[in-house]
């Protein structure tokens, strides 16, 4: 497995053009790294449709329609969650791919059911196949933050080699 995540945002490309597929990002957490991530990768824009940064509560409800009852009752940081946004940005965009990212990257907010470091992550495509996960991360809010779009972009890279997240 690629560990660069320039290298691997390379090759996600590669495949995404092979299959003619495009990718939308939303993102909490990482506040864009993502898609800044991938959009460093010459011709991103034949592979590449957007990225939404929905840091805020009120954003995840406005531009991705995660309900609102649905945060409150599983808190932003969650795989419910995380799936919504995913969900939620193929429905706004038409994307193919959706890649979504929700946790606390601290030093502060974390608790003891999600301590700094908690991320959830949610997969969905326009054909229907969805997945969520989450990961507990080690590390300052940096290191938080690199390690969940290195995980983000393995994902899509064993979903595009296999047909799974």
């Amino acid at each position: 497995m690629i560990n660069n995540p320039f290298e691997l945002a390379q090759y996600v490309g590669t495949l995404l053009s092979r299959k003619k597929l495009k990718l939308v990002t939303i993102e909490s957490c990482t506040g864009g790294s993502l898609a800044k991530q991938i959009t460093d990768v010459p011709g991103a824009s034949e592979w590449f449709d957007c990225g939404l940064i929905t840091y805020s509560n009120e954003s995840k409800t406005k531009l991705a329609g995660v309900p609102d009852e649905l945060i409150r009752q599983q808190g932003a940081v969650s795989q419910k969650v995380a799936l919504a946004m995913a969900k939620g940005a193929i429905n706004v965009t038409g994307s193919d791919i959706a890649l979504s990212t929700t946790g606390i990257a601290g030093p502060n907010g974390g608790s003891l059911e999600k301590p700094v470091g908690t991320v959830c992550f949610g997969f969905a495509t326009q054909t229907g196949i969805f997945s969520t996960d989450k990961r507990l991360f080690a590390g300052n809010r940096t290191e938080i933050r690199e390690q969940s779009v290195l995980y983000s972009l393995q994902c899509l890279c064993n979903y595009l080699e296999t047909g799974h997240f």
